[in-house]
């Protein structure tokens, strides 16, 4: 009897392993993303809505978004203010258009190179951040990347027999919180921690990677 109960839990035990490491488990799931379709739209600078003649308290403001799985949701904030009806009311987000150059085109890298500042550094790979981008210069190759969820982050393995010891180091920079770098059986990894949900993309250079946020 002894002897049946054993092998049940064997089998047990084997069934709820994980067949594949590198992937989410149940409480590292991937972003759930609704369609491959690439929806790039233009950065709200400033929108404006003009109220009727009537209108003299502005009670509550309402804004409907789409989220990263394509879902709608809606955010209101209760206001209680006086109005001047022939204003408009502007909605508008902080934007600098010296931004809106995309410095993944290798033709502009001299020029966007010296706005980029180092924020993390190894033997064999150094990070630099500029807005929405982190640059990774380093010669190893990057042999997998996936995003997981439950906190926010993008992790790379780069191919490369080493004995460094693991390494930490805070970003707190717009998007990025902080990147852990640790060794393994013939690769290393690093784990780029993030201020909150984000689709990326990674772009190879001549030097390293490149990640953009969305």
């Amino acid at each position: 009897m002894i002897k049946i109960f054993s092998i049940i839990l064997a089998l047990l035990i084997s069934l709820s392993a994980r067949e594949n490491p590198f992937f989410a488990d149940k409480n590292e799931k991937d972003i759930i993303v609704s369609s491959n379709h690439k929806n790039e739209k233009e950065p709200l600078k400033r929108a404006t809505i003009t109220l009727p003649s009537e209108a003299r308290i502005l009670k509550k403001v309402t804004i409907e978004y789409q989220n990263l799985d394509g879902s709608i949701d809606k955010k209101s904030i209760k206001l209680d203010n006086s109005v001047d009806w022939h204003l408009p009311i502007f909605i508008s987000q902080n934007y600098n258009e010296s931004k809106s150059n995309n410095p993944i085109k290798q033709k502009k890298i001299k020029n966007y190179k010296s706005k980029y500042k180092k924020v993390a550094a190894i033997k064999y790979a150094t990070f630099h951040y500029y807005d929405k981008y982190l640059r990774i210069i380093t010669k190893d190759k990057m042999i997998r990347n996936f995003y997981l969820v439950k906190p926010a982050r993008i992790v790379m393995d780069f191919k490369r027999d080493s004995t460094m010891k693991s390494f930490s180091k805070a970003i707190n920079k717009p998007g990025y919180k902080s990147i852990r770098i640790g060794n393994h059986d013939g690769y290393y990894r690093v784990v780029v921690e993030l201020d909150g949900l984000y689709k990326y993309t990674k772009t190879k250079l001549d030097n390293g990677y490149l990640l953009e946020l969305k």
